[in-house]
């Protein structure tokens, strides 16, 4: 019996040699041709791989499936990042994208995420065809397929991209403010890119390493210690950009060595954008994002709205709808005036041209947007526990037996997407189960990061005793 495969929030990602085999992602493949051949007229499908082991193998195990079954392909050179693959694939008027990543997830994961001709995250919809026609069997001797065909086209999407973040910023503001800033790829495939766009900026972990030295590529302040500590001795520094493994996620450093989560800086975008740059558009956040985004979108009148976790139901509304912003918690944002994606690195050029062009410090710009929100601080806590304990808490949750924890009465829940449970206007805490690993979240919002921790604790020992 083949191994069923399933996409979750963002594409199907699974262990490398275990279930991400050469076949699996032959199989995949193969549905996904079906589907463009039946969805497109002449299609083609731009493809890339990111910095993990393999990436390079299983990128020709797909254009080998595309090409047998007449479909062109135009593959990226060397590796590249998702948005490069979903920037290119509006201008060269692809079909489809697809990239072979498991983005931010450990070292011993690889995946498959598809993208629209918009150049976002595939439909829901559209993912769920996929899915549903994976065959059990590919059926092809892959290694009698040449990939020296008329149908390949190899394509340099990192020179598009840079091109493009050229004609969109004011780099040269950048380079003569006189900031001293800092890029941590996470040995990830952001690191080529900005190396060529500010080449004057001091750069971390922009090697290629596929096992990422052992550490999870997901840019959050556990993960990103030693750039931390690259701040605090240097003493210099006024801010620090991280990107993830496919570099579509965000990670951001003040001056101080403080990192500023992603509630801030979709709040920092929304405000740079309206009163500095005259935008307009809808927000729209993902339901573990602060709800001070819809106080801040309230202040400049702006609509606002929350959906499900998962870039993918942002980016629906974004092809859709007039979009400002729209964002998420774990890092992944996407504004008007780019594809309707995650950027990490287009994120931190406009957070870099906001300090830039006002003359401000980062603490400057998050005390504007706190005169108007309120101060506020966030942490995530992700529990690694047994698949039966996780299932048992959010069966709890489902059934409402949590009232309280410990101290903190619950006054209200929502349910959107996982449970996110009330106390007051100003903390909250979120409970909820992964879609791509085997993890359940916790999340909590309070005025300071100790009360934070100490909610974080107390439902802890609340759900798992």
């Amino acid at each position: 019996m083949a191994q069923k495969i399933k996409f979750g929030t963002d594409g199907w990602r699974a262990i490398i040699a275990q279930e991400y085999t050469v076949d699996n992602v032959a199989r995949v493949s193969q549905a996904t041709a079906v589907w463009v051949k039946g969805n497109f007229d002449n299609p083609s499908i731009v493809i890339g791989h990111d910095c993990r082991f393999a990436g390079e193998l299983f990128t020709e195990t797909a254009v080998k499936v595309f090409i047998n079954a007449g479909i062109k392909v135009k593959m990226a050179k060397g590796f590249v990042s998702t948005p490069m693959v979903s920037l290119g694939n509006v201008k060269l008027n692809a079909s489809l994208g697809v990239v072979i990543t498991a983005s931010h997830n450990p070292p011993s994961y690889n995946g498959y995420k598809l993208k629209s001709e918009h150049g976002g995250p595939l439909t829901p919809g559209s993912v769920q065809e996929i899915e549903d026609i994976i065959p059990d069997e590919h059926g092809l001797d892959l290694a009698k397929i040449s990939l020296d065909s008329p149908l390949v086209e190899i394509v340099d999407l990192e020179t598009i991209y840079v091109d493009h973040v050229m004609e969109n910023f004011d780099i040269a503001a950048i380079e003569n403010s006189g900031m001293k800033l800092v890029y941590d790829a996470m040995y990830g495939s952001g690191q080529n890119a900005l190396k060529r766009i500010l080449p004057n900026i001091e750069f971390l972990h922009c090697e290629h390493n596929p096992s990422f030295y052992g550490q999870a590529p997901e840019p959050i302040a556990k993960n990103l210690k030693e750039l931390e500590v690259l701040i605090n001795e240097t003493g210099d520094i006024d801010c620090a950009l991280a990107t993830d493994g496919d570099a579509d996620r965000i990670g951001l450093y003040n001056g101080s060595g403080e990192f500023i989560d992603s509630h801030h800086i979709i709040l920092l975008l929304i405000h740079y954008l309206v009163k500095y740059k005259g935008l307009t558009g809808k927000v729209a956040t993902a339901f573990s994002t602060t709800p001070r985004v819809k106080v801040m979108a309230d202040h400049y009148g702006l609509p606002s709205e929350v959906v499900k976790i998962g870039f993918k139901y942002i980016a629906d509304i974004m092809v859709a709808e007039d979009v400002l912003v729209g964002g998420e918690e774990s890092g992944g944002i996407a504004c008007k005036g780019h594809i309707p994606e995650r950027d990490g690195i287009w994120m931190g050029l406009i957070i870099w041209e906001f300090m830039a062009k006002s003359g401000k410090t980062l603490d400057d710009l998050v005390n504007e947007i706190y005169e108007i929100v309120g101060s506020f601080k966030f942490e995530r806590s992700d529990l690694h526990i047994t698949e039966e304990l996780k299932q048992s808490i959010v069966a709890n949750c489902e059934d409402g037996k949590y009232k309280n924890f410990g101290e903190y009465n619950v006054r209200n829940v929502e349910t959107i997407d996982g449970f996110k449970f009330f106390f007051d206007d100003d903390r909250w805490l979120m409970i909820r189960a992964s879609g791509t690993e085997p993890v359940l979240r916790t999340y909590a919002e309070a005025p300071t990061l100790e009360e934070v921790r100490k909610i974080l604790k107390i439902t802890e020992e609340t759900i798992c005793k």
